[in-house]
C-alpha cells in the first residue's frame, strides 16, 4: 500500500511519465501527434499507437477498424492504469481518487436514465457508460420512473446519495428534470470535493482549489448557455451554480440574467483570467469556446506537476489522459471521414 510518495511524475522533453511501483504510463508526445496527423487510414493509426503504451490493447483488434473501437481500447488502458493505482492507495489518497471518478458516475446515471426515457436497450446503454463511473446497481436505474424511485432503488447505495437533493425526489423523469438532476448532482459533488481538498490542506488544497474553481466556473458557463431559450428562470440557474469559484458570487448574478452569448461573454470578461481566455476568440465565434476551455484546462493541469507532494497530480493525470483520448478520437474521425485538413483544428496539445 502506498501514499503520495510512491507516485512519481517525470516530465522530460515534453513527455509525462507516471511510475507507480514498476507501472509506467506516458502521455503521447508532440512527435506522436505529428505522426498521427500523417496517417492515411485507421490501420495506420493503430500501427503507430502500437509503438506507445496503448500497443498491447490494440494489438489483437480485428479489422475492419472503427473509431469507437480505438477509443474503447484506449479508455480500457486508462481504466486499468487508474484501477492499478487506486487498489494500492491508502487513505486519504484512496478517498481522493474516488472523488476524481464521481463525475463519471453522475454522467453514467444520467446516460442510463435518459436512454431509458427514449426506450433504448439497457445493455446498449451500459456499453456506452464510462468504465471509471461504474457501480454495482447501475443496471437497475432503468426501473426508476421518478426522482423518488431513482434515489430509493439505486442512488441511496452509491457515493452519490449525499448529493441527491430532497427537492428533486417528487419530480417525474423528463428531459428538463434529468438535466436539472445532472447539474444539481454536479454542484453538490464539486462543493463536497472542494471541501475535502480544503480539509487536506497544504499544496493539495492550493492546486485543487484552482482546478475545481475552473471546473465550477466552466459548468456555470455551460449551464447558462444551454438554458437560454428554455423554461429555466434566473433563480433556477443560480441554484445550479456551485458555491465557489472565481465567478462566485457576482459573476453568477450576471450569468443568471444573461440572455445571449454576448451578455455571457461580457459577464465572463469581468473576471481577468477569463478575459484572457475570451480574447483568444473573435466576436461571434462561440463555436470555438469548447476548444479554448479545454486548452485552458490542460494548461492548468500541466502546471500541477511543477509542485511536489500533493494529490492534485492524480486528478490532473486522469484528466490529461482523457484529453489525450479525445485527441485520438478526433484524429481517427478526421481520417475515417477523409477530413484530414481539419485534424489540427481539433487537437488540444498537452505539451
Amino acid at each position: 500500500m502506498y501514499g503520495l510518495e510512491a507516485l512519481w511524475f517525470n516530465v522530460k522533453d515534453g513527455y509525462l511519465e507516471a511510475v507507480v511501483r514498476g507501472h509506467k504510463s506516458g502521455l503521447l508526445t508532440s512527435a506522436d501527434y505529428n505522426n498521427l496527423c500523417q496517417c492515411e487510414s485507421l490501420e495506420d493509426i493503430k500501427l503507430h499507437l502500437q509503438s506507445t503504451d496503448y500497443g498491447p490493447y490494440l494489438a489483437n483488434v480485428a479489422s475492419p477498424l472503427h473509431t469507437t473501437t480505438i477509443v474503447e481500447q484506449c479508455t480500457e488502458k486508462l481504466t486499468e492504469d487508474w484501477a492499478n493505482m487506486r487498489c494500492n492507495a491508502d487513505d486519504p489518497l484512496a478517498t481522493f481518487m474516488d472523488y476524481c471518478t464521481y463525475g463519471h458516475m453522475i454522467d453514467n446515471v444520467v446516460l442510463i436514465v435518459t436512454g431509458t426515457l427514449h426506450e433504448r436497450d439497457v445493455q446498449e446503454l451500459l456499453d456506452k457508460c464510462h468504465p471509471l463511473g461504474m457501480f454495482d446497481s447501475i443496471s437497475t436505474l432503468a426501473v426508476a420512473s421518478n426522482m423518488r424511485e431513482l434515489y430509493r432503488l439505486v442512488l441511496v447505495d452509491t457515493p452519490l446519495a449525499p448529493y441527491f437533493s430532497s427537492n428533486l425526489t417528487s419530480e417525474d423523469l423528463d428531459e428538463m428534470n434529468i438535466e436539472i438532476l445532472r447539474n444539481t448532482l454536479y454542484k453538490a459533488y464539486l462543493d463536497d470535493f472542494a471541501a475535502f481538498c480544503n480539509k487536506l490542506g497544504g499544496a493539495t488544497s492550493e492546486v485543487m482549489g484552482d482546478l475545481l474553481a475552473f471546473e465550477a466556473d466552466r459548468r456555470a458557463l455551460n449551464i447558462t448557455m444551454n438554458s437560454i431559450g428554455t423554461e429555466l428562470t434566473r433563480d433556477d440557474r443560480r441554484k445550479l451554480y456551485s458555491n465557489f469559484g472565481l465567478l462566485h458570487p457576482h459573476g453568477h448574478s450576471e450569468l443568471a440574467g444573461a440572455e445571449d452569448f454576448d451578455q455571457i461573454r461580457s459577464a465572463m470578461e469581468k473576471c481577468p483570467p477569463y478575459q484572457a481566455i475570451f480574447n483568444k476568440m473573435g466576436y461571434g465565434e462561440s463555436q470555438m469556446l469548447d476548444k479554448v476551455l479545454y486548452e485552458e484546462e490542460v494548461r492548468r493541469e500541466v502546471f500541477t506537476f511543477e509542485q511536489q507532494f500533493h494529490y492534485g497530480v492524480f486528478f490532473a493525470y486522469m484528466r490529461l489522459r482523457e484529453q489525450e483520448i479525445r485527441n485520438i478520437m478526433w484524429v481517427s474521425e478526421c481520417v475515417a471521414q477523409d477530413q484530414k485538413a481539419r485534424i489540427t483544428d481539433g487537437i488540444v496539445y498537452i505539451f
